[in-house]
């Protein structure tokens, strides 16, 4: 990138102002703290508001972060679905500390949450698969997720053929497919405001209960 360029990029700022955060408006658990924010940002109509930047470490300590969907949010955690023989869910089984990062522009908001990862049980999964469209349950058949291919080619054929192998609605749940849940001992709200004098907001993990916090920006 030139010098011209550099300087745009340099220059590119905004100045937040549509809210405000303060340690005495929040909830006492941020699972409902999250719950009321995520809600706002349903009626706001975000696009995707349930994507979240995963970030996992793998047994070499190399980190890697990738867009998934929270599909199921519950009094203990975040729930979202992969192929546990994926890059991340290889680097789950070797170290379960991740952290997600959800990112609502358009609300000048973002939540980040570290905790532990653990497989949800095999009927929890079973009962989220069999909610997928058909051909999105044949897809987790069909693609070796992170595994180098020859070609799109190749995608297109796995899915034919196990499109002819499952052609009725019952497409049974792999046994490579499944859910983690993240279980979090921290969460971090933010919350834009002018002259980068931002709001945050952290829970810690404190016995069996919660310790909030004011962080500077």
């Amino acid at each position: 990138m030139d010098r011209a360029h550099n300087e745009q990029l340099a220059a590119l700022r905004r100045n937040y102002q549509s809210a405000s955060l303060d340690i005495n408006q929040v909830t006492q658990d941020p699972m409902k703290q999250f719950e009321i924010w995520f809600q706002n940002a349903l009626d706001s109509q975000i696009l995707e508001p349930n994507a979240m930047v995963l970030s996992t470490v793998s047994g070499l300590g190399v980190p890697s972060s990738r867009t998934v969907l929270l599909k199921r949010l519950d009094p203990t955690g975040f729930v979202f679905f992969t192929n546990y023989e994926s890059e991340k869910g290889l680097d789950i089984s070797d170290n379960p500390n991740v952290a997600l990062l959800f990112l609502w522009l358009d609300l000048e908001r973002q939540v980040r949450v570290n905790g532990i990862a653990e497989k949800i049980s095999r009927e929890e999964s079973a009962a989220y698969f069999n909610s997928r469209p058909h051909d999105s349950r044949i897809g987790a058949w069909a693609s070796p997720q992170s595994k180098v291919i020859a070609d799109r080619a190749f995608l297109e054929k796995s899915f034919a053929e196990y499109k002819e192998k499952y052609p009725g609605e019952v497409v049974p749940l792999p046994p490579f497919w499944g859910g983690f849940r993240v279980v979090p001992n921290s969460v971090e709200f933010w919350q834009g405001r002018q002259n980068r004098l931002h709001d945050r907001i952290v829970y810690k993990k404190h016995g069996s209960g919660w310790r909030i916090e004011r962080l500077a920006p």
